[in-house]
């Protein structure tokens, strides 16, 4: 018997517990491999012999007051395709989310999404076998 995947909007609440971060508003995006979340001010740095990033977060949208600071290990640093068409190189991060009542731990790039109306992209690595998307509703996974 196939499990019933948990239905999302095309917008939905996001948690990320490794970082304090609660409620960042995700627009859910089929056509991204890979999610993102926006980030400011990203350096790395070494600790453990290991690259690690830190990095700021404005969870709120539409508000650049509000600053989250973050550090996280380095899992990769790929080049991304950007919905405008264009490359660029950015680092990915490994994160638990939580979504409604389901959490799970997928990996995030890292860009500046200042320009963007949405801090988060759910891209359909973090989807794949968890979710279903119906594009005509929001928020279906409020708790």
């Amino acid at each position: 018997m196939k499990r019933k995947l948990a239905e999302l909007g095309w917008r939905e609440y996001v948690d990320l517990p490794d970082f304090g971060i609660k409620g960042v508003k995700a627009k859910v995006d089929t056509g991204a491999k890979t999610s993102c979340i926006h980030a400011f001010s990203v350096e790395t740095f070494e600790k453990d012999n290991q690259v690690w990033v830190r990095f700021g977060v404005h969870p709120d949208q539409g508000n650049t007051v509000t600053e989250v600071w973050c550090e996280s290990l380095v899992v990769d640093y790929r080049e991304v395709t950007d919905s405008g068409g264009h490359n660029e190189m950015r680092y990915v991060i490994a994160s638990t989310l939580i979504i409604g009542n389901i959490e799970f731990e997928t990996e995030l790039t890292l860009a500046n999404r200042d320009n963007m109306r949405y801090r988060m992209l759910l891209g359909r690595r973090a989807m794949k076998g968890r979710f279903t998307v119906n594009p005509g509703v929001s928020y279906r996974q409020i708790k």
